[in-house]
């Protein structure tokens, strides 16, 4: 009895080796990339803070969300800040912390998650702009 159940445990284990080896890893951002990222977010809360859209406007990527009615600070202002960044939104990102991510295409982004909402900061060819706002779920 005792050796068909370490023929049964063997199995077991020799089975679930390859799955655990083919678990994704936790994306890790070099250091460089850090030292970026940090710089870029300490403007961007500076311009939250000061609630300066158009300063904030000025590190997003436009037209926003690749929408063409949302390509210009004003009417990111209009459009995206004064309903997207509410007090409650700017001072969560003020204090939450980035989370980075790799995709499949090598696009490396942080995101803060605030609630329902996720602001997504991405590495493009200019530096980090501000790229997307999704939902939580």
């Amino acid at each position: 009895m005792k050796f068909l159940l370490r023929i049964v445990l063997a199995t077991a284990l020799v089975n679930l080796a390859p799955a655990v080896a083919a678990a994704p890893k936790d994306a890790v951002a070099s250091p460089a990339l850090k030292k970026e990222f940090d710089g870029f977010i300490e403007k961007f809360r500076a311009a939250l803070k000061a609630n300066d859209s158009a300063a904030v406007a000025g590190m997003t990527r436009l037209p926003f969300m690749n929408d063409s009615a949302i390509r210009d600070a004003a009417q990111f202002h209009a459009k995206t800040y004064a309903s997207s960044f509410t007090a409650k939104n700017r001072a969560c990102i003020q204090r939450g912390k980035a989370i980075y991510d790799r995709d499949p295409y090598k696009n490396e982004s942080y995101s803060v998650f605030c609630g329902e909402m996720i602001f997504v900061f991405t590495k493009t060819p200019a530096g980090f702009l501000f790229t997307d706002i999704s939902v939580n779920d």
